[in-house]
């Protein structure tokens, strides 16, 4: 569960909304003049965030090298043709897959 809360609050809470991170899993969203500034999450989630991150930043590395020197409306129209691709081959795959009855 993601709850929002005032940093005043937050700071009056702190050690209750600890726990319902460590123990519940819920998320924390900090707000500050009404707009949020920071965000208190569980270890194991922070973690998989920064690998999702070091990942993504890998591959925009890698996008970077392979479309060095394509001017950008060139390599955003291969990136696009790609992503249409993509797309049409993964629902082709989804309709011709065979279902399972299910038992129920």
């Amino acid at each position: 569960m993601i709850t929002e809360t005032n940093a005043v609050a937050f700071r009056q809470n702190l050690g209750e909304m600890l726990n319902r991170v460590q123990y519940r899993q819920d998320s924390i969203v900090i707000n500050k003049d009404g707009k949020p500034v920071a965000a208190l999450v569980d270890a194991r989630l922070f973690e998989r965030i920064r690998r999702m991150q070091a990942r993504f930043d890998a591959l925009c590395e890698r996008m970077a090298e392979s479309f060095a020197g394509v001017p950008e409306p060139d390599g955003m129209a291969a990136i696009d043709g790609a992503v249409k691709a993509a797309r049409r081959e993964l629902a082709a795959e989804q309709t011709t897959r065979p279902t399972v009855p299910r038992n129920g």
